[in-house]
Order: C-alpha cells, then sequence, then structure tokens
C-alpha cells in the first residue's frame, strides 16, 4: 500500500513538474526549438512565455513588423504540427499596419496561415520602386522544399516614379504556385506595369518590374534607369534572399 501510495505521488508530482516547464518554456526557446528563425522569424527581444508572448521589434525577412504578439497552439501539436499565431495591436498597428495570422511548421514542412499584413518593402525590393506589400488573407504552404498551396490577395505599394515616369499607386494579384516556387503576379488597372515576384521555399526570391513604353522619350527614360527592353516591355530586375 505504501509503496503504491509513494509511487502514485511521484508520478504526480513529476507530471506536475512536466507541466509547469512545458507551461513556462520561454518564447525566446520555443521560437529556436521550432526553427522559426530559420523560416524569417527574428525579433530583438522575446518575452513571456512560448504559450502567450511578445516579439519586441518582430521582423519577417528584412520587413521591419514591430511589436507582435505570439503564442503556440496545443492542439495542433496532438498533430505534430507546430502552429505559432502572430498578431500586432495597439501603437504599432497604428504606425505598421495591420498584421496578423499564423505560421505553422511540420518538420521540413511550413506555412503561413491567413495573413493579413503590411510589411514595408523599399529596401527589400531596391531599386525596384515598390514601398510595401500587402497580404490580404494570404495563406501558403510549402511541402518536400515545393510550393503546394497558395491563395489571397497581394497588393504592391508603388512609390515615387522610375526615370521620371510617373507610377501608378498600386499593383494586385493573387498569390498561387508556379513550377514549385510561390509566384506574386502582379498588374497594374492599365495594364501597363506588371510586377511578379517569385520565392522559393528557401527563402530565396526573385523580382522583376515590366513597363510598357508609349513613347521614345519614355524608353529613354526607361534605358536609363536600367530598364532593358525585351517580348513583354522594358524590364529591371532583382534577387535576393529574405
Amino acid at each position: 500500500m505504501r509503496i503504491a501510495l509513494f509511487r502514485g505521488r511521484t508520478i504526480l508530482f513529476l507530471s506536475i513538474f512536466v507541466l509547469a516547464m512545458l507551461v513556462l518554456i520561454p518564447m525566446r526557446l520555443g521560437l529556436d526549438w521550432l526553427g522559426m528563425d530559420d523560416r524569417g522569424i527574428a525579433a530583438r527581444e522575446a518575452q513571456g512565455s512560448v504559450w502567450n508572448g511578445r516579439l519586441v521589434e518582430a521582423q519577417f525577412g528584412d520587413a521591419a513588423v514591430g511589436d507582435v504578439d505570439a503564442g503556440l497552439g496545443f492542439f495542433p501539436l496532438l498533430v505534430g504540427r507546430a502552429r505559432v499565431a502572430m498578431a500586432r495591436s495597439g501603437v504599432d498597428a497604428d504606425q505598421f499596419g495591420g498584421f496578423r495570422g499564423a505560421m505553422s511548421v511540420s518538420g521540413s514542412d511550413f506555412g503561413l496561415d491567413d495573413m493579413e499584413a503590411a510589411l514595408p518593402a523599399a529596401d527589400l525590393f531596391a531599386p525596384l520602386p515598390v514601398s510595401a506589400l500587402e497580404l490580404e488573407d494570404v495563406t501558403v504552404h510549402f511541402e518536400d522544399g515545393q510550393c503546394a498551396t497558395a491563395e489571397g490577395i497581394v497588393r504592391a505599394r508603388m512609390g515615387g516614379n522610375m526615370g521620371g515616369i510617373a507610377l501608378p499607386d498600386a499593383l494586385f494579384g493573387n498569390a498561387q504556385c508556379d513550377e514549385g516556387a510561390l509566384l506574386l503576379p502582379l498588374i497594374s488597372q492599365s495594364g501597363m506595369e506588371q510586377l511578379d515576384i517569385r520565392i522559393g521555399a528557401s527563402g530565396a526570391y526573385a523580382a522583376e518590374l515590366r513597363m510598357m513604353a508609349v513613347d521614345d522619350e519614355m524608353r529613354e527614360r526607361l534605358r536609363m534607369a536600367g530598364f532593358a527592353p525585351g517580348p513583354s516591355g522594358y524590364a529591371l530586375g532583382i534577387q535576393g534572399d529574405f
């Protein structure tokens, strides 16, 4: 009887200890375990527990996100998937715009779920005149290094001009998978400007802005800005890595 009681108490105490340790896992340690930094999520400081924490001065790739509330979901863990929900609120929401959604990881597979975000992109896509990317209900999943699912609306906010040529306020399109990569095919309302952004599972990306020239003066300005003539107008491309 005493042995059984002792064992019962030991198991109870061990269970309470393990549960307490799980509850108190720091957000920084949890994100490192999940490999979120390898997926483009970084922060100057991680506060709180992995279940209910906060990322201070967070970044998504090279895009500043601001302070973000974050928490690991329990039930997805039961099917072998780690899902971290994130949301921006308060002063940072006013300064940076909205940010809401989740990142999920399962082995080498990962994805974004229902992302609503406004991401500054001027440094990311320079010298292309893209000031921000806006995501609306964007869901993307990579499996075995290949884009498996992609949907949602993407807007590229344009800033300034190119070689003295006025640009539209924004280009629009729907996320989709193409040859194993995430493709964002964006176009202006007039159809004169097109921007294709292609992102691989490794975080490598390529972007190409194409513009139609209507006269010799515009063609010369585009050439001076670094654009090269091609079958679909004048094009300027960049490559990089998140």
